[in-house]
């Protein structure tokens, strides 16, 4: 399929899935499943888990396994906050900068001069982070310092002395408002569709547009020019490239660090969003971020939307857990389409022999999702809302069942955490 058919399926995809929710919203009377405030959200908790994801993915484009964006993301929490109130909003995006990229050049050093495996290097960043950042809290919080007269203690910061600015559209998302009006009239799609614009254009701050430009200037870096295919190809076969000229070491040192500085970013933004750091803010987004990259099958657009729908997932049971149970009736549908095109394909297939082969499999997961189907439709008519417990999980569950699926269909870089030695023969 050429790039262009690729990108009208994806936005077939797009809009057949925005009618779906509009659908699932008009029989299940749940009006939060694509207003603003839900998307408003969704934006703000979807923004620091595709740009750990993106961290993920410049590491592993590379072939260095990162696994350490969790610590890495602690670093720059702790470092935003501790400049930011200080010095303001700019020294707090520099400062989370430098302190994910500090956490990257660790990683960079233990993997790829020390040959030490990718795995065991992330978990002691991800143990370094948090006992770095609480030991830190405590010689610079401590009572008696400035710090704390200025209202830090040893799990927190002093609050941010500025926020970023937020930009909306004008007359469409402020002033009269326009998409405002339209989402509250509830019409059938038509209101669907202002409420998501609405939600991703109201009040939107500065490093939420910064964060999503990122995700085509890597596209742009890393599949569209000279430094980028030199990275690529060390992540594929780093001795191929090794024998054309390219630095291995050099390029996998600079992604790495890029890596952690992206994670750390998204420190920065929890900290902006809560206007001070907190300890544990990070609350797991790191290895969310690593599912969402691996959900995207190493690539921006799919890492986008992986982190858009553990985003989503997420602001819906924040804003209504009501709400969540429109999930049952929501994945039913997904399965009957599911059921409907299986059935088109063997019903039109023209090769019976290939269909005898694989028929077997084929009719087995169809009934499974048949199964599947009919138990959600249940849930959807019998339960009314779930417990809070359940609620709280849906977000990683539903990790787990997407990873699950695209587990199916994903291509890792061939060389992704491999030992790399200059002159060895593979």
């Amino acid at each position: 399929m050429s790039r262009v058919g690729k990108y009208h399926v994806a936005l077939i995809g797009v809009a057949a899935l925005i009618l779906l929710m509009s659908l699932v919203r008009v029989v299940s009377g749940q009006n939060d499943i694509t207003s603003s405030g839900t998307f408003a959200a969704a934006l703000l908790l979807a923004v620091p888990i595709g740009l750990a994801g993106l961290g993920g993915l410049w590491a592993e484009r590379a072939g260095v396994v990162n696994i350490g964006l969790e610590g890495m993301m602690v670093l720059g929490t702790w470092f935003a906050g501790w400049a930011g109130y200080q010095w303001g909003p700019v020294a707090a995006l520099l400062a989370g900068l430098l302190g994910g990229a500090l956490g990257g050049l660790i990683h960079a050093i233990a993997t790829v001069s020390f040959g030490v495996d990718h795995i065991i290097s992330g978990v002691a960043i991800n143990l370094l982070g948090p006992g770095v950042t609480r030991f830190l809290s405590e010689v610079l919080y401590k009572e008696g310092t400035p710090a704390a007269e200025a209202g830090a203690g040893i799990t927190t910061s002093p609050a941010i002395s500025s926020p970023p600015p937020e930009i909306s559209l004008p007359l469409l998302s402020q002033g009269p408002d326009l998409l405002g009006a339209l989402e509250n009239t509830h019409w059938f799609l038509l209101s669907d569709l202002a409420g998501i614009l609405r939600g991703l254009t109201h009040n939107v701050s500065v490093l939420v547009i910064l964060a999503v430009l990122l995700l085509p200037l890597t596209f742009f870096v890393l599949w569209h020019t000279a430094f980028g295919l030199r990275l690529r190809s060390a992540g594929e076969n780093p001795w191929a490239a090794e024998s054309l000229g390219v630095n291995v070491y050099r390029i996998k040192y600079i992604a790495v660090v890029i890596s952690g500085a992206f994670a750390g970013l998204g420190g920065v933004f929890l900290v902006f969003v809560s206007t001070k750091y907190v300890e544990g803010q990070t609350a797991g987004r790191g290895f969310i971020g690593l599912a969402a990259m691996i959900f995207g099958n190493w690539r921006p657009g799919g890492l986008a939307a992986g982190a858009a729908l553990f985003g989503y997932a997420d602001g819906l049971q924040l804003r209504s857990s009501g709400a969540v149970t429109s999930f049952f009736l929501f994945g039913a549908v997904l399965l009957l389409v599911y059921l409907g095109v299986q059935v088109r394909r063997l019903t039109a297939s023209d090769r019976p022999a290939e269909l005898a082969a694989r028929g077997g499999r084929e009719y087995t997961l169809m009934a499974v999702a048949a199964a599947g189907m009919v138990v959600l439709f249940w849930l959807w008519l019998t339960v009314d809302q779930l417990p809070n417990e359940f609620v709280f999980i849906t977000p990683h569950v539903l990790t787990l069942l997407v990873l699950l699926v695209a587990s199916q269909r994903l291509r890792m870089p061939k060389a992704d955490g491999v030992r790399y030695r200059r002159g060895e023969q593979h």
